[in-house]
């Protein structure tokens, strides 16, 4: 589940989570087709759509879910252009390509805070706070924001934020893993678990630690001209798939295995898919401390809208840094939860 470029959830019961959702008039006509692209292969992050289409939540709420497999083009361009109704991206994406001039903007919050670490082998000694990554080399995915997050870690540690970038995608855990750069990114909840479960020796920087904002990491965006069109189906897509991710909250176990199930053979490592949602569970990633969840946090999407702009990571529809700041609140919505 990579940072990066591939890119990158209020509360129920444990009783309402469980049972069925009224048949609304919308839900009693023919049932609509919602198509949602996913940002990259079958993983945790996704396990609520799985929920919601293995328990009939979608089909409760009169909906024909489909689950459009990950492709190389990003789910915020599907959306962007009407191939998708929905998709998972995440807020790094939403900003940039509305920026831009696209037609995407935030629905639904499935992560509730940052997920992302800068990590390194628990070996280097010569690294013990960010400022010690100056002048070293970053294993990387290639996004401008990757270069404007570390520099601002470093430079808010007291360093002067300058490093060595290599891209490498995926690979670049190999390349941490042999010595061959310094430092990359991970995903706690699955990169993070996955290296805990094969007793890798890694340490970590959590961004928010070190002045960067906190974001809701994952999201699901859809597109203005989708939900003005189709306002009764967007709802009920949402609310359906909220329902989803709480119910996995209450219910990991069965849900790991629907996900997996769901996946058709994508999801070989049982263990990791249950370690991985047992993370997200306790360390309150999909549903707060204070029981919320899919929640749209207008103070987290201001202050990473203030960042982003402030280090020139928005460019308008012809690649210029844009000099004028957005009216951030139209990059989303919570008007779908009721």
């Amino acid at each position: 589940m990579p940072l990066l470029t591939r890119r990158q959830a209020l509360a129920l019961t444990l009783a309402s989570a469980t049972l069925p959702l009224a048949r609304t008039a919308f839900a009693a006509a023919e049932p609509a087709q919602v198509k949602i692209a996913l940002d990259w292969t079958p993983n945790t992050n996704h396990i609520g759509l799985y929920v919601a289409q293995a328990k009939n939540f979608y089909k409760d709420a009169g909906l024909d879910v489909v689950i459009l497999p990950y492709t190389d083009t990003g789910a915020g361009t599907l959306v962007a252009n009407g191939v998708a109704d929905f998709g998972i991206t995440g807020p790094i994406g939403v900003f940039t390509q509305r920026a831009a001039g696209a037609d995407i903007k935030s629905v639904y919050a499935i992560v509730q805070t940052e997920t992302g670490r800068v990590i390194f082998n628990d070996s280097r000694k010569d690294i013990q706070r960010p400022r010690d990554l100056d002048g070293k080399t970053y294993g990387g995915f290639g996004s401008a924001w990757e270069n404007a997050l570390i520099s601002a870690i470093i430079r808010n540690d007291g360093g002067e934020g300058k490093i060595n970038t290599v891209t490498l995608g995926t690979s670049a855990y190999e390349a941490l893993a042999s010595g061959s750069v310094d430092f990359t990114l991970e995903v706690y909840t699955w990169e993070g678990i996955e290296a805990q479960l094969e007793k890798k020796a890694l340490r970590r920087f959590r961004y928010a630690d070190y002045g960067v904002p906190d974001e809701q990491t994952t999201l699901i965006g859809s597109s203005d001209a989708y939900i003005a069109k189709n306002p009764g189906a967007a709802k009920a897509f949402i609310q359906a798939t909220k329902r989803g991710y709480d119910y996995s909250v209450y219910h990991p176990d069965e849900s790991a295995d629907l996900l997996i199930a769901g996946a058709n053979g994508a999801l070989t490592n049982t263990d990791l898919v249950k370690a991985s949602l047992k993370e997200l569970i306790a360390g309150h990633y999909l549903k707060t401390a204070d029981g919320k969840s899919g929640i749209i946090d207008p103070v987290k999407t201001l202050a990473l809208g203030d960042f982003l702009f402030a280090h020139g990571i928005l460019l308008d529809g012809q690649g210029a840094v844009l000099r004028d700041k957005p009216d951030f609140s139209a990059y989303y919505t919570n008007a779908l939860f009721g």
